[in-house]
Formats: C-alpha cells, sequence, structure tokens
C-alpha cells in the first residue's frame, strides 16, 4: 500500500472501494501496518453505513456510482426503478435482504409484468446487492421467456405511410426509419452529419434521469456507422435545413395518427427497422451486411425479425413445388 507524503508535511493513504475513494490522513509517517490497520478501520466504518441503507437508498448510491459511465436513458431507468418495486422491499435494510425476500418480489413483479421486465428488474436488484453485499449469492428461479413474434409491417402499409406524409415534416424521419435508423438516432442528427448521400450516425438523442433530452453516443459501438440514402433524400433534408425539429417521442406521436387515419395496424416507428432487416434479407443481402447497416450488435435479434420473410418465401416455394406436381400428375 503506498503512503504518500502531501506538501503540508502530512501523510496518506488512499483505499478504492465501491467506486469511491477513501482516505486517512496522519501527522507523522505511519508503518505499513498501521496504515493498513487505519484504512481497513475507515472502510468498515462505510460498511456499517452501507448495510443500514434501505434498499431504495442503496439503489440511489448505485445509480450515482454508474452516472458517468452509463447512458442517460439507462441511468434514467436505474433512477426510476427502484420507486415501481413493492414499497415493503424497497425499504428493507440492504443487510436483511434474503433469498426469500428476493424470491417473493420477482413473485409480485411475474402478475402483471412481462418475463423480460421481470428480469430486468432482477438483474437490477442483483446488480446493486452484488455491489453492496459481495458475498451475497443470488439464486432466483425467473419466469420463463416468452417466445415473442415481432411484428414486422408489410410493404403496402409502408407505402400507404409514405405517401401520406410525403412533402410533410414526416416524411425524412420516417424514411429514415426505413434505412434501418433509431428513432434517437434520427433525432440525432445534425447537416454535418450528411456527406453526399451518405449519412454517419454516430450520436443519439436520448432522456436523461431529469427527463430532459441530451444528446449521448450511439446505442453500442456497433451502431456507429454509415449508411446510404437516395441522393433525393438527401437534397430534401440540405433544401430543409435540419433533419427532424423534434424528439423521438413525437415522431412516434405523430406516426399514430397516421395510422389511424390510414386504419392500418399500429405500429411504433422502431418496426421500421424490422420492415429494413426483413427486405434486405427478401433481396438476398448478407447477413453480416445487414448487421452493418442497421448497428446490430448481434445476429440473434435481427434473424428473429427477419426469419418470418424467410418463412413466407419458404411457403412460396412449397407451393410452386406443390402446383408443378400437381400439374404433372393430373393434367
Amino acid at each position: 500500500m503506498k503512503i504518500e507524503k502531501l506538501p503540508s508535511g502530512s501523510y496518506r493513504v488512499r483505499k478504492m472501494y465501491q467506486g469511491k475513494t477513501y482516505s486517512v490522513v496522519f501527522d507523522e509517517k505511519p508503518t505499513q501496518k498501521e496504515a493498513l490497520k487505519a484504512i481497513s478501520d475507515e472502510l468498515d466504518k462505510v460498511k456499517n453505513d452501507y448495510s443500514k441503507m434501505t434498499f431504495v437508498g442503496a439503489a440511489k448510491e448505485y445509480a450515482d456510482m454508474k452516472k458517468n459511465v452509463l447512458s442517460p436513458r439507462t441511468i434514467k431507468d436505474y433512477v426510476e426503478m427502484p420507486k415501481r418495486l413493492p414499497e415493503w422491499f424497497s425499504k428493507l435494510r440492504i443487510s436483511d435482504i434474503t433469498q426469500i425476500d428476493i424470491n417473493r418480489v420477482v413473485n409480485e413483479l411475474s402478475k402483471n409484468k412481462s418475463p423480460k421486465t421481470v428480469r430486468n428488474y432482477h438483474g437490477f436488484i442483483s446488480a446493486v446487492l452484488g455491489t453492496f453485499r459481495p458475498d451475497m449469492k443470488i439464486y432466483t428461479k425467473l419466469p420463463q421467456k416468452a417466445k415473442i413474434e415481432p411484428y414486422t409491417p408489410s410493404q403496402d402499409d409502408v407505402k400507404q405511410i409514405l405517401k401520406e406524409i410525403n412533402g410533410t415534416p414526416l416524411e425524412i424521419p420516417i424514411t429514415l426509419a426505413c434505412y434501418g435508423m433509431r428513432r434517437s438516432e434520427i433525432c440525432a442528427l445534425t447537416l454535418s452529419d450528411i456527406d453526399g448521400d451518405v449519412v454517419h450516425i454516430n450520436k443519439a438523442l436520448v432522456q436523461d434521469q431529469n427527463k430532459e433530452w441530451v444528446v449521448k453516443t450511439t446505442k453500442t459501438e456497433k451502431s456507429t456507422r454509415d449508411i446510404i440514402i437516395p441522393q433525393e433524400l438527401a437534397n430534401k433534408i440540405r433544401v430543409q435545413g435540419f433533419v427532424y425539429d423534434g424528439n423521438p417521442n413525437s415522431i412516434t406521436c405523430q406516426l399514430s395518427k397516421v395510422e389511424e387515419r390510414l386504419c392500418i395496424p399500429h405500429f411504433s416507428l422502431h418496426k421500421l427497422r424490422h420492415f429494413f432487416a426483413s427486405q434486405m434479407s427478401s433481396i438476398g443481402i448478407a447477413d453480416a451486411d445487414i448487421m452493418r447497416m442497421g448497428g446490430w450488435k448481434s445476429d440473434y435479434v435481427m434473424k428473429t425479425v427477419y426469419r418470418h420473410s424467410m418463412m413466407e418465401k419458404e411457403e412460396k416455394a412449397k407451393r410452386e413445388a406443390s402446383a408443378k406436381l400437381a400439374s404433372t400428375l393430373f393434367s
């Protein structure tokens, strides 16, 4: 352990614990044994203070520790999540929480929340307890993941929408979504990100814990990418002088009104990424290229999204083969 001499002539010993630095100052230079004892006593005080915290207090402390590391959106979720947990659990002292308490809260959450949401809550609880009670082993039986078939808008739906919004402020963001862009990425775009017909995607507009819209880096490192759009669309952006004057939520609200007006099935803007992946797959674009263009980190979601497109092609091929066989047998 390093013993530092300060300009004042005193000596200091520092130790990092739970993301924070704690120190003890001595008037005279201590021995290694004295330094270890002093810093150990200091950390014992801190550990005792932490053990008296309630879960909601520990969750707030955990979010504060991560605020300069994680995205504003993730921190916002971390701040809001404890408020949605049952009150009896939030008020438990960290030192008193047992596996039985965790099982109970998971059971309660499972009554009206999806398996995915329950798993997110459990992951957060485990992260908080793992930070302030690192010796605690957590073994929880979680609800089985639900198999969800992601909805993908049809070509007719998308064409109707694009025709309806032609020449309106919604035209550019919706068209960009058809090229695989997330709504947060669309709203963060500036003219400097458009180079000819190439769009440089390198940031996103998201809400922070104070519900303020802020620009941050893209969702993952794979999300930072370049895509090519029609030159006509790029020209429209330059003539307009901006991409979209609004936030991600406003695009969603406006899209919903258009869908209602056209009497077509409701789908979120994000489903246009599904449409993009499906269309790319249907025309034979390689999986690796689809991943790069859409900014997917894993091919799992991407393949799940366009699997129905492949099934439709397979069904069509089967029917064509059956018809040919029938003509051979019965003509």
